[in-house]
């Protein structure tokens, strides 16, 4: 089923109106849609490089505007969904201690998220449902979308379909490592 969604996603690339699909998608896959962006962009782009910025950029502003209503799902629809659910299988206590820890870490969390192949959905819910500061969570997210999605556009105007297969592959793998290790030494240098 999964596969079926993911084919009928990458058929919208070829679209006469893909910007607005990519919009769609960008939009929803913040909050719910399990397919990201990039299925769309990564054809897109490389069909019109001259165009690459503009297509980052529909999927960076349609990105965070649906990371909005993920946040918002997290903080008005959370106790009336999650919370009896948790409290029913006795995780309440566990949502309040990993709520704690994630304000600790919340720029990271959505940075990470938002650069690396982890659902940004789940992230952009908890940070509405920790009560993260907006402001903080706007910032993180323009950040951390704009990273992402420009990155995978300039490597595919400079190299073009070559580049694909790391861009599907690897990428992910090489923003986690490097966020790892930026993130090691902040710790280091805090802790030392």
């Amino acid at each position: 089923m999964l596969q079926s969604l993911y084919d009928r996603t990458l058929s919208l690339a070829d679209h006469p109106r893909a910007l607005w699909a990519l919009a769609a998608v960008s939009f929803i896959e913040s909050s719910f849609f399990p397919i990201p962006p990039d299925v769309l962009m990564i054809p897109m782009i490389l069909a019109a490089p001259s165009r690459a910025w503009l297509i980052a950029l529909v999927a960076l502003v349609s990105s965070v505007m649906g990371g909005l209503l993920g946040y918002a799902i997290g903080s008005f629809a959370f106790e009336q969904i999650g919370e009896p659910i948790l409290t029913s299988l006795g995780k309440a206590d566990a949502v309040a201690e990993f709520s704690t820890r994630f304000n600790d870490f919340g720029f990271w969390a959505v940075l990470g998220a938002g650069i690396t192949p982890f659902p940004y959905k789940v992230i952009t819910i908890m940070s509405g449902f920790t009560g993260m500061p907006l402001a903080t969570f706007m910032a993180t997210s323009v950040l951390a979308r704009g990273i992402r999605f420009f990155l995978v556009a300039a490597l595919l105007r400079s190299f073009g379909a070559p580049i694909r297969d790391f861009i599907e592959k690897r990428l992910g793998l090489i923003t986690t490592l490097f966020l790892t290790l930026l993130f090691g030494g902040f710790l280091i240098v805090r802790y030392l």
